[in-house]
């Protein structure tokens, strides 16, 4: 009896019958209304601003949202999902800090000013 040698990922790499496709997270309205909810709950903790970013159709940049804080004319921070964490960066100094389960999370670690259950 012959073994088979198991194909690995490598191997489909370049083989022209692989159709891969890349499923590119997007900004959904019930994100932006979690937002708007939690952008208004923090408002007198320092939160001045924030927005939704989606690319123009074609372009390989993902969605991601800016957050501003104290009236700065920079954003503070960047929220955009990476696979399947929501990474949360200083968008001053670019570096990331933290990665998070879900969008709400994300979002109570900037401010957590909205309950765990209004944020859910």
């Amino acid at each position: 009896m012959v073994k088979k040698k198991m194909p690995r990922i490598a191997d489909f790499a370049d083989s022209a019958t692989t159709n891969v496709i890349v499923l590119h997270p997007r900004i959904t309205p019930r994100h932006t209304a979690l937002l708007a909810r939690w952008l208004e709950a923090g408002r007198r903790m320092g939160l001045c601003d924030a927005s939704a970013f989606s690319p123009d159709r074609g372009e390989r940049q993902r969605d991601y949202v800016l957050v501003w804080v104290r009236e700065n004319p920079d954003p503070a921070y960047m929220i955009r999902c990476e696979g399947g964490t929501w990474s949360v960066t200083d968008a001053v100094r670019e570096r990331e800090l933290a990665r998070l389960p879900s969008f709400a999370a994300a979002l109570q670690f900037i401010r957590p000013v909205l309950s765990l259950e209004a944020a859910a």
